[in-house]
């Protein structure tokens, strides 16, 4: 097979993964982030590293290195985050949110801020147990820690989210 039909062969599969998974990884790039705009330059770094090593993982898990290039991807912003805070400014942007859903998008926000107020480890722990639906083990083999850390990061996380989002007058979900 020559080099330009095996590229041409694993662009295909590459545009095949990204189309049935593109949903799942701007969500979770989402809840990561916090920050649509940031969950698409997220979610699209982390689709490039992904398509320069496709030849090397497309059968491996493939939907496992793009979590963990988001995770990286994220930590490494909230790094550089720190070197350059923003500031607050006197009047707030507009956005424009439909308006169909609105119960939805406001639960969706208090779930966001909430999670915003969480270290980045617990907010990483939270989203891949229950966005991403990962074990303890597979958290730990993402985040890079112990099976221990993350099952104390989730307790103290999960914690705070109970208060965050009573204080903030939302439901807790009854598994929490």
């Amino acid at each position: 097979m020559g080099r330009q039909s095996k590229r041409t062969e694993l662009d295909a599969d590459f545009t095949e993964f990204v189309t049935a998974n593109a949903h799942r990884i701007r969500a979770l790039a989402q809840w990561l982030s916090g920050d649509p705009e940031r969950a698409a330059d997220l979610a699209q770094s982390a689709l490039e590293r992904t398509y320069v090593r496709w030849g090397r993982i497309q059968s491996g898990d493939p939907m496992g290195y793009v979590r963990k290039a988001l995770l990286n991807q994220q930590r490494d912003w909230w790094r550089r985050r720190r070197h350059r805070p923003e500031w607050p400014t006197a009047e707030v942007p507009d956005l424009c949110f439909q308006e169909d859903h609105a119960a939805g998008h406001a639960r969706r926000d208090v779930m966001l801020g909430a999670l915003g107020q969480l270290t980045v480890r617990e907010r990483q722990v939270l989203v891949l147990r229950y966005y991403a639906d990962l074990s303890d083990e597979q958290i730990a083999a993402e985040v890079g820690v112990a099976v221990g850390t993350v099952k104390s990061t989730s307790a103290r996380g999960l914690r705070k989210m109970r208060v965050l989002l009573s204080s903030a007058g939302a439901p807790v979900p009854a598994d929490w």
